[in-house]
């Protein structure tokens, strides 16, 4: 019998949560549990049986690199298939991003997701926040930081990534009242981005004044 794969182990108990069933139908670099289950609503009867197909991506970390100095933000853009697929332009415009090995703490994680896709080392750095992208249908768990960085000058930085990961990370490196205008135009088409630089607006002359 195939054992189940790590990361995809079974639903932990909840009160009021009754899973029947739970197997995993997909085993691929990020698997799919097909789980049917019934839980307590909130006048206290029992839910409908539901099915529902949950994705096991687990956790990840990104990082906006700040410079309160010159006032830049450095943001990454790559081609991402999915975003093709949903009808929008595949080069998404993003912050550096990654998986979190098994055990691994989310800031040394994010000091090491930087400096492969951005060649950035961050120095002092905050945490924004902790969040889920699709509660409605995976498990994965963001850990989101913003990071003092010495930023080269626009026209001095290049693509980065890992070759044997297919990575190919075009590094930009804005003003930030640049990047709030693209998040106001909706030209940042992404959570993460989005939610990173709308916390830095709102935290820049408090970090201006400490990272400065």
């Amino acid at each position: 019998m195939k054992a189940r794969p790590a990361k995809a182990p079974p639903i932990p108990a909840h009160p009021g949560l009754e899973v029947t069933a739970d197997e995993v139908v997909w085993d691929g670099r990020f698997p799919l549990q097909r789980v049917v289950f019934t839980y307590e609503r909130f006048d206290g009867a029992r839910s409908a049986p539901l099915t529902w197909e949950l994705w096991r991506r687990g956790r990840g970390v990104a990082i906006l690199p700040y410079d309160p100095v010159a006032d830049r933000v450095a943001l990454i853009r790559q081609f991402r298939l999915p975003a093709l697929a949903a009808g929008l332009h595949p080069v998404m415009t993003e912050c550096a991003a990654g998986l979190l090995e098994a055990g691994e703490d989310p800031e040394a994680a994010g000091r090491r997701e930087l400096a492969e896709e951005t060649g950035l080392v961050a120095g002092p750095m905050e945490r924004i926040g902790r969040y889920m992208l699709m509660q409605g249908g995976c498990d994965e768990v963001m850990f989101y930081f913003a990071a003092r960085v010495a930023l080269p000058a626009p026209e001095a930085v290049g693509t980065h990534g890992l070759a044997h990961e297919g990575e190919d990370t075009r590094v930009i490196v804005l003003p930030a009242a640049e990047a709030f205008a693209l998040l106001d135009a909706n030209a940042i088409e992404n959570v993460t981005a989005a939610v990173c630089l709308y916390w830095l607006r709102q935290h820049r002359e408090r970090l201006r004044q400490a990272w400065g």
